[in-house]
Order: C-alpha cells, then structure tokens, then sequence
C-alpha cells in the first residue's frame, strides 16, 4: 500500500535521493524546497509527485504546504526533515544574526513543519517522522560549532519527540548519516568563513583542508540511505537514533569509548556532590 511522503530539502543531494527512490517504490511524495522548480526540473512531472515551494524558517509556509497535501493526497504518512545548511568557521567571529540563521533553519525549520503535520498523523493515530540530522550531532568538530550545535539540538529534540509521540502512534528516528557523496561539501549546502583573527587562521585552514579533500570521495551512498529509509518504514518499530555509514559508526565507537573513559577517571568528582 502506497504511503503519502512529505520530505523537505529535495531539491539536491539527500533529500533529492530519497525522492526518488520514495516514487520509484510506488509512493506518492511531496517534494518541498525553497525553489520547489528545482525539483521538477530533476524530475520532471509526474502523477504522484507534488512539488511546493517551502521555507522552512517560515512557520506559515508549513502549514500551507501541509494544507496542500493534504488537499492533494488525502493526508501524511511520512515526514522527512531534511532541509539544512552548515556554517564552518570560529564561533568567537560568528554573528549573532549567524547563530541565528543556523537554528532557524537545522533546528527551528523541522519543527515548524513537524508541528504542522503532527495534527493529521495524531488523528489517524500513526505517523512515521525522520529528522536527517548528522555524525556532528552525536561528536563535536571544531570551527563548526554552529553546525554541530544545532545538529546535537535536533537530537535531542527528536529523541524526546519520540518518547512523547509513541503512545500515539507515532514513530520518530534521529537520522545520524556521516559523509555522504553529495555536493554538500561542494558549497550549495555550506558556509566556509574565513578567519580575520590570526589565533584561528591555522585551524580554519586546517579545517577548510579536510573538508575539500572529502568532497566528492564521501564514503556514503545517498541512494543505499534513501532505501534504508524506505525499509524503515515498512518495519513495525523503527529505532529513535540511527547511524548512517561505516563512519559514522566507528565515530560513534570511539566517542563511546572515549566517554566512558572519562566517566571513570571522574567518577570520584562526580558522586562526591551528593548528600
């Protein structure tokens, strides 16, 4: 049976993959970005393809674009937030008007869409929601302080979206991709800032280095990842956190076994503050 997706940012890389591979599985889908002519453009038209034009920053343009799926397909089965960017540079140098920016569009733009949609998935009592965060939601990097801080936000959020939507029905997963092959790193998706104190020069560089060399050899497939997604669908209960890619996985290894070894050296601190 045929599910309504609703995925947000499908007008490239990801967001665009699981597109695709949401109608080449026989699922009717609505493709959202801030230029919705992109994605018809990549797709052409087709019958079970709605294509809207959405700014997630913008709570109103949510609710219209849920009003106009719903008018079109009858409701929402799977909500797919995947709409984001990333700012890379040292966070003494950031704007406020550039944290600002960052959240309001990886934090405060899934949930815009998220609580539009909610209402419909509540009344039929179930619901599937991905929030396509990152390996940097889960792991620090320095300079890019604002993107995994908005990035460790939405995980948090999405795990508490999961403990309080599951008696309803609804099932929520922090999607946790590490690199990917997609032209994210090549600058549709980034903000490189150039240091303009001298302390940050190294580190910036060093930065904007690593960055340039994974561009384009990421290790992920964003098609294997848009069919994993459809496999979690299709299954009875999907996990709240999910990694993404051999490199995500082995990053996750390592931070375990770094915090655990943290944990015991400090132990002693830490229980030394009760009563």
């Amino acid at each position: 049976m045929s599910k309504v997706w609703f995925i947000t940012g499908s007008s490239r890389g990801i967001g665009l993959d699981i597109t695709k591979a949401a109608l080449a599985a026989g699922q009717k889908v609505v493709a959202t970005a801030r230029d919705a002519s992109a994605v018809t453009k990549a797709l052409g038209e087709q019958e079970d393809l709605l294509t809207l034009d959405l700014d997630v920053t913008k709570s109103s343009d949510a609710e219209s674009a849920v009003k106009m799926t719903i008018a079109k397909f009858g409701t929402i089965d799977v909500l797919v937030n995947n709409a984001g960017y990333g700012h890379f540079g040292p966070f003494e140098e950031a704007s406020a008007e550039d944290v600002a920016k960052q959240f309001d569009v990886n934090l405060f733009g899934a949930m815009h869409v998220t609580r539009a949609v909610l209402p419909e998935m509540r009344r039929k009592r179930s619901g599937r929601v991905f929030n396509i965060s990152s390996i940097a939601g889960l792991q620090g990097f320095g300079m890019s302080s604002l993107y995994c801080s908005s990035k460790f936000a939405l995980a948090g959020w999405s795990e508490s979206l999961s403990m309080e939507l599951e008696p309803l029905g609804i099932q929520v997963t922090c999607v946790e991709p590490g690199f990917f092959r997609t032209e994210f790193l090549g600058g549709s998706s980034v903000q490189y800032v150039d240091a303009k104190l001298p302390e940050y020069e190294g580190g910036v560089k060093q930065m904007r280095e690593w960055l340039d060399g994974k561009h384009q050899t990421q290790e992920g497939d964003p098609t294997k990842l848009a069919a994993a997604l459809l496999q979690l669908v299709a299954t009875e209960k999907q996990p709240a956190h999910l990694l993404m890619g051999s490199d995500a996985l082995q990053r996750m290894l390592d931070r375990i076994a770094c915090d655990t070894e943290e944990t015991q050296r400090w132990k002693s601190v830490s229980v030394s503050t009760d009563f």
